[in-house]
């Protein structure tokens, strides 16, 4: 059995885990645990280079303080592109191999109004929480799920995010130096 460590708690983001390598890998049979790990960044990234390096610290401290065969770290973060700003997540992945990984989700345009109050020192779920009268949604359908009805969700978001940062372990001659 293989041992994958995810680097956060969130019970969303485990099971975008779970589910993106079972299904790469659906004869190999894996145990999965978050792990309560700092990013060592701020709370809301607000670029993506930000947002990789929380990731790949999140992947760092979950394989190397967990003893296990993956280490996956994901993070959420905010980037402006022109005058607009948008919602992206980042997974990065490292094999204990050193085989490493990164993907991400899709952008969704985050509007000004959430800027706004995001500027004002609020972390993303938190704004989701006021504006869609809701409590924690960053552990259920987040940002992309209240924003389109749930026609994509966090969890499909991550789980898409995660097999892209498989490739190196899927496909690793192709990505052979």
């Amino acid at each position: 059995m293989m041992k994958v460590a995810v680097g956060s708690k969130n019970p969303v983001k485990i099971a975008a885990v779970k589910e993106a390598f079972e299904t790469i890998w659906p004869e190999k049979e894996f145990f999965f645990e978050g792990f309560d790990v700092s990013s060592g960044v701020s709370d809301q990234p607000m670029s993506d280079e930000e947002s990789i390096r929380g990731a790949t610290t999140r992947a760092k401290k979950a394989i190397g303080e967990n003893d296990a065969d993956f280490g996956v770290g994901p993070e959420g973060g905010l980037q402006q592109l022109g005058d607009r700003w948008f919602d992206t997540g980042w997974i990065v992945i490292m094999g204990k191999d050193g085989t490493f990984g990164i993907g991400s989700t899709i952008r969704l345009e985050t509007p000004s109004k959430v800027m706004h109050l995001i500027r004002e020192g609020n972390e993303l779920g938190k704004v989701c929480d006021m504006l869609f009268e809701q409590t924690n949604s960053k552990h259920k359908s987040g940002f992309f799920g209240l924003m389109t009805n749930d026609a994509l969700t966090r969890k499909s978001a991550y789980r898409d995010a995660v097999i892209a940062a498989l490739a190196p372990f899927i496909q690793p001659k192709v990505f052979e130096s």
